[in-house]
């Protein structure tokens, strides 16, 4: 009798605060105690090698900072990842379970501009920072939110950077442009033929396709146009190293150029022998190429036992300042759980602060004040040296704010000198 009486007291307690719209925790929950940061990148589909490093290099910041985490603020620091799939319906339905979890700051992510536009939303909505490793469309930072933030640099000014390199090394006059549709690649295309063609040069077409297997339709018409380059907007499954390997084979000698969505390991795995001598542009350039970045390395190749793909690094320098964004927050909360807006107010005042990929400071939009561009040349067809393909033109790049700054008369004046270009030898 005394226990039906416990178990009708634990039963009306239920249906109390079903009634109000709480649950009842046990005892021994340490509720506040958990800190969550997410991410979301492709993990099972479409470009699962980029998604995957985005996700690793997350997990590997995340395991680093715990015990401190633990030890020093009393709060336990975790990681839950969110495969997005590239898919914008799957990055947005994830979107919402994430913000449903109180215990998420911070969201790593995502790898395609057109799942992190509609996703962002959603994180904005609730408070949530969003810190994108990989995301260059302008129009997510352009928005003003105070939550989305990248450490990546911007399709305006790497179509322009690749277009100059065309121009002016690779002597190109013509081109013959195609893209893939999406944000990310429609976007850069536009952005690469717009300076093109202010530079003198001619654009003999524009594609937009959504094919990815068979490209025989664009071919035929593009070598009876004889242009000194091909120009691909999109990710290399999506297109990019089926065009560049059919190309080939149907006797195409030209230059072929693309964005950073051509920057992977897979592209040579598809592409073969074709790949040997394509050039691309990217806003995040491989782990070797940042002087900071060796024990990073070190540390990824320990615990995961591959070599850092494209994004590990820039994933893992997000994360490094969500962490940071968290643990200031917490410290001016007295030591207390912070809101999700605190942790965007921190991240966002984010200054000079110390990463892999060189120190971060965020303009009032969430870009990186100054960020890298790069142009590298792929020199093997094997998967496992492309991380040694070589970079040929490097310059940094400032952020619309920071320009329109410097125009004012307000930008640091030691930064400026960050802008001249390098040309590899």
């Amino acid at each position: 009798m005394k226990a039906l009486k416990v178990f009708s007291a634990l039963a009306m307690a239920a249906v109390l605060a079903s009634m109000l719209g709480t649950t009842p925790q046990p005892a021994t929950a340490q509720t506040g105690k958990v800190i969550k940061i997410a991410s979301q990148s492709p993990l099972s589909v479409n470009s699962v090698s980029l998604g995957t490093a985005i996700s690793n290099g997350v997990r590997l910041a995340v395991s680093q900072a715990a015990d401190h985490f633990q030890k020093d603020l009393g709060f336990t620091l975790q990681y839950t990842p969110f495969d997005d799939q590239g898919t914008q319906d799957v990055g947005v339905s994830n979107a919402t379970t994430i913000v449903n979890d109180p215990a998420i700051l911070a969201v790593i992510g995502h790898l395609n501009s057109g799942v992190a536009l509609p996703s962002s939303e959603k994180y904005n909505e609730a408070n949530l920072v969003m810190i994108s490793p990989a995301n260059t469309n302008v129009k997510i930072t352009d928005r003003g939110y105070p939550t989305v933030n990248r450490v990546c640099g911007r399709d305006d000014a790497q179509g322009a950077a690749g277009a100059t390199y065309a121009l002016g090394q690779l002597k190109a006059k013509s081109v013959y442009i195609i893209d893939d549709t999406t944000p990310y690649g429609a976007g850069l295309a536009s952005f690469f033929r717009d300076t093109f063609t202010a530079g003198g040069g001619t654009v003999l077409g524009f594609e937009e396709t959504e094919e990815k297997s068979n490209f025989d339709a664009i071919i035929t018409p593009l070598l009876a146009q004889s242009p000194d380059l091909v120009y691909y907007g999109g990710l290399y499954d999506g297109g990019g190293a089926q065009l560049l390997k059919q190309l080939h084979a149907k006797g195409y000698t030209g230059l072929f150029m693309g964005g950073d969505g051509l920057d992977s390991k897979d592209m040579a795995t598809i592409a073969g022998d074709s790949v040997v001598g394509l050039v691309y542009t990217t806003t995040g350039g491989p782990a070797s190429t940042f002087p900071d970045a060796k024990k990073f390395v070190d540390d990824y190749k320990a615990a995961f036992n591959i070599d850092p793909d494209t994004y590990a690094i820039q994933a893992y320098s997000a994360a490094q300042i969500a962490i940071a964004g968290i643990e200031s927050s917490i410290k001016a909360n007295n030591g207390a759980l912070p809101t999700r807006k605190q942790v965007a107010a921190a991240v966002r005042a984010t200054k000079d602060f110390p990463t892999p990929i060189g120190k971060i400071t965020f303009d009032a939009n969430g870009d990186p004040t100054y960020a890298p561009y790069y142009v590298i040349k792929a020199t093997s067809a094997d998967p496992a040296k492309w991380g040694d393909n070589k970079i040929v033109y490097q310059t940094n790049i400032p952020s619309p704010l920071t320009l329109k700054a410097m125009a004012s008369g307000t930008a640091e004046p030691t930064m400026a000198a960050t802008m001249a270009p390098t040309m590899a030898q």
